[in-house]
């Protein structure tokens, strides 16, 4: 099935702020025929490849990687903001534009050596996946793709990111605000 997943895709000018232009993906999640869309073109890219368990960020990204790990029949894991978590967590700092934050996993969740993609549901500036790639492989995890339902490389997160292959099923190569 192939779908034009720029449709489904509402853009919002200027938002957080004046001259931002906000990529809402939760349109995808209103519309049942293009999340699911989403989901089976997920398992169509990786469905044949070695892939242990899938982690993703907090909060949008555990919406498109639960169905995916169910239909993989692979473990879920969960990256969350700091103190979501309860038990023993890994965790990692990273800089925000203005600021400081941090992510954490469950420790217990990580076996090392397993290849675990990592997911979200939009890629930006790649700083939240780098810290999530961190934290995995400081569990001694291998992130073998980063995987976003949307990709923004005009904010050059495969910089960021490199050399860890990245896939999107839509990519947006400039921002224009209206």
């Amino acid at each position: 099935m192939t779908l034009n997943l720029d449709g489904y895709i509402r853009k919002v000018p200027n938002f957080p702020k004046k001259g931002i232009l906000f990529y809402d993906i939760t349109s995808i999640l209103a519309a049942p025929r293009a999340f699911s869309y989403c989901i089976e073109a997920m398992v169509d890219i990786y469905g044949s490849r070695e892939i242990d368990a899938v982690a993703a960020i907090e909060a949008r990204g555990f919406v498109f990687a639960a169905p995916f790990a169910v239909r993989m029949g692979i473990p879920l894991l969960l990256i969350r903001k700091k103190g979501k978590l309860p038990g023993i967590t890994l965790s990692k700092k990273y800089d925000l534009e203005y600021a400081q934050a941090e992510i954490e996993m469950h420790q217990e969740d990580l076996t090392p050596g397993k290849r675990v993609l990592l997911l979200d549901d939009l890629i930006a500036t790649g700083g939240t996946l780098n810290a999530a790639r961190g934290l995995l492989e400081a569990g001694g995890a291998v992130v073998p793709e980063i995987f976003g339902v949307v990709g923004l490389p005009f904010l050059k997160y495969e910089q960021a990111l490199a050399p860890t292959p990245i896939t999107t099923l839509i990519r947006y190569d400039s921002e224009s605000v209206s």
